[in-house]
């Protein structure tokens, strides 16, 4: 299961399917953000799909329960493999997301955001006036997901071993903000190394620009590779 998804932020669908390209007759597992979806719609989820590549589909849905069940009724409609849901928006929303899927042909799996990388305790406090420490908040939010059927959450690695121990052992964890320790980190404030993710028993981590920015793409995916499989696989 141990996934790599690289975040194609791309501005163009040129440059998007330019990047593809390179990895012509590999399967490889891709994040589709806000902007790409919202620029070209489900065609380019299909397209992506035809080629062979899995699909985490990251929109971050958060409205009233009727419009998220709808929006991911629809969204299930595509053939993708995780969904994402703000875990801020409660359990009766978070339920509403399951009910949406289960009703649709694909059926995806939804991890809940609990909080954003580019969070940090100071953000967190003032600006968005909720008490007590980062990781506590997180931990809560991993739990309500689970509580309200969401097959897991995303987070920083620094809090995926409570994340895993607070919750089942089928309970995912995916960890966006991953770098190798050369790599800038731009504006995400928590970020870590493949290996630290596979070591803290991440499920699933996401990779943007440390690939989408190299001279060599494939190159820098197979090191990433290499460092999130281990030395065994």
């Amino acid at each position: 299961m141990k996934t790599l998804f690289v975040a194609l932020d791309f501005k163009t669908e040129q440059e998007t399917f330019a990047f593809l390209d390179k990895f012509e007759g590999q399967s490889i597992g891709v994040k589709v953000g806000m902007s790409q979806f919202y620029m070209s719609g489900p065609k380019i989820i299909e397209e992506m799909c035809r080629r062979g590549h899995e699909v985490f589909l990251d929109l971050k849905c958060h409205d009233i329960p009727n419009t998220v069940y709808l929006a991911c009724l629809q969204l299930s409609q595509l053939p993708v493999k995780l969904l994402t849901v703000h875990t801020l928006g409660g359990k009766e929303m978070m339920q509403a997301a399951v009910k949406g899927v289960e009703e649709g042909p694909y059926q995806p799996q939804i991890l809940g955001i609990t909080q954003l990388t580019s969070t940090n305790q100071t953000q967190l406090n003032q600006d968005l006036g909720i008490s007590g420490d980062l990781q506590s908040s997180v931990i809560h939010l991993a739990q309500l997901a689970e509580e309200s059927g969401l097959a897991g959450v995303v987070s920083s690695v620094q809090e995926v071993s409570q994340i895993k121990a607070a919750t089942s052992e089928r309970f995912l964890s995916l960890t966006p903000g991953i770098r190798m320790q050369t790599n800038a980190t731009n504006d995400q404030k928590r970020v870590a190394t493949p290996e630290q993710a596979r070591l803290a028993g991440a499920d699933f981590i996401v990779v943007g620009r440390p690939i989408t920015q190299s001279s060599d793409p494939v190159a820098a995916y197979q090191e990433f590779i290499h460092q999130w499989k281990g030395s065994n696989n």
